[in-house]
């Protein structure tokens, strides 16, 4: 029996599950919210206990430091050194990493050049990787990366319509977001529906503070909403999403600024339903106003995603499933319920009752042509695998 931290660090949240591998077993979870937000929420789930704690705007600093005194305190390890391994969810690999790898001071090194692929989670989630290091000295730690799942797009859903050689010069591509998201989602559907993954054609919708969607054709990666970072795809938390391009001089010259990073910081963390709506990028405080902002950011996420959903059905030639996922997507009956009137033109057909109860499975009616599903993502399940089966293989080698 081993025991394996995994930590999930995204841009306003932080989940962890401690495992018993190889029985997959969750000796406990946790969850902080709101992070750098007024009132972030701290989740703990253990022995059938549940406790939840308010604080003034953590950090993710904060945050990490919580989940290890938590560990300690309730008694859940008698000491740090009892966990065998810690596995991390980290965004961009870019092109350099394609499968999980051991974090070492190289690799660490490496990650810190990448950060422009992810300038939201890469410098945060390498930090959090650094504090986890700083306590846990000892223990092996390794990086699971979202972007991996991207490098089966072929390229002509992969490239931009840049020149071709200037995509071979620099590794210009989509690399994705919420990659162990997607990949676990469409298996998880798959296996609901009772099929085989390779049968069909799924649309994956992570939908959160950050937010990405995916299509799976005959079970395969197929294409992803998001670009060569985080920002673009659909409208999110503090993210723009789509823009032109053209944004970034067009700014420049109007707020006089020096830089085309002040802008993308612009794109990142002042814009998408923070942006539109001045008052949050948390869609619960936006369906609690009733300000115009606030109702507009809600029809422009509504719209962005029914978009997203109509051009891969479309560019797939139809669709089996549709999967809602993410704080917003298993949480938010009402912005399913909105989306998915939007696609009723597909033959989508809800079931407003299976809808309004919001557990995992089909939310659709039975004679419904496209089936839609929540499917509560398990993003720690899915990076705790490959770092057991990582450990395991590094193992037998030191052995050989």
């Amino acid at each position: 029996m081993k025991k394996i931290l995994i930590i999930n660090a995204g841009s306003s949240s932080l989940k962890w599950k401690l495992f018993s591998m190889p029985e997959e077993i969750v000796v406990a979870e946790g969850h902080v919210e709101r992070i750098n937000l007024a009132d972030s929420t701290v989740k703990l789930k253990f022995n059938g206990d549940k406790t939840k704690r308010t604080f003034d705007k953590l950090s993710m600093n904060d945050a990490v430091q919580n989940v290890l005194n938590s560990l300690v305190e309730s008694k859940i390890v008698s000491q740090l050194d009892e966990i065998g391994s810690v596995g991390h969810r980290i965004v961009a690999g870019a092109a350099e990493f394609k499968s999980v790898t051991e974090l070492t001071a190289p690799v660490i090194e490496k990650l810190k050049q990448l950060s422009d692929y992810a300038p939201l989670h890469n410098p945060m989630q390498v930090a959090t990787v650094e504090t986890l290091i700083s306590y846990l000295p000892n223990t092996p730690q390794f990086a699971v990366f979202d972007s991996a799942l991207f490098h089966q797009m072929a390229e002509e859903t992969a490239l931009f319509g840049i020149p071709y050689e200037l995509s071979k010069q620099f590794y210009i591509r989509r690399y994705g977001e919420h990659g162990i998201s997607h990949e676990y989602l469409a298996c998880q559907t798959a296996a609901l529906m009772r099929q085989a993954q390779a049968d069909l054609n799924i649309i994956t919708m992570h939908l959160g503070s950050g937010a990405s969607i995916s299509a799976f054709k005959n079970g395969k990666i197929y294409d992803t909403s998001m670009g060569l970072t985080p920002v673009t795809g659909v409208l999110m938390g503090t993210r723009s999403g789509d823009v032109d391009p053209s944004l970034v001089p067009f700014l420049m010259k109007r707020l006089d600024l020096d830089t085309p990073e002040e802008v993308i910081n612009i794109l990142n963390e002042r814009s998408g339903l923070l942006g539109v709506s001045g008052l949050s990028s948390d869609m619960r405080d936006l369906n609690a106003s009733e300000n115009y902002q606030s109702e507009l950011a809600l029809q422009m996420f509504e719209n962005q995603v029914v978009k997203q959903v109509g051009a891969y059905y479309a560019e797939m030639g139809g669709v089996d499933a549709l999967v809602f996922s993410g704080g917003i997507g298993e949480k938010d009956d009402e912005m399913r319920r909105r989306i998915l009137t939007r696609l009723s033109h597909l033959g989508v057909q809800i079931d407003p009752n299976l809808n309004e109860i919001g557990v995992e499975g089909q939310i659709t009616v039975e004679t419904s042509p496209i089936m839609a599903l929540i499917v509560p993502t398990d993003e720690e399940l899915a990076i705790v695998r490959q770092v057991f089966d990582k450990d395991k293989l590094d193992d037998k080698r030191l052995v050989h």
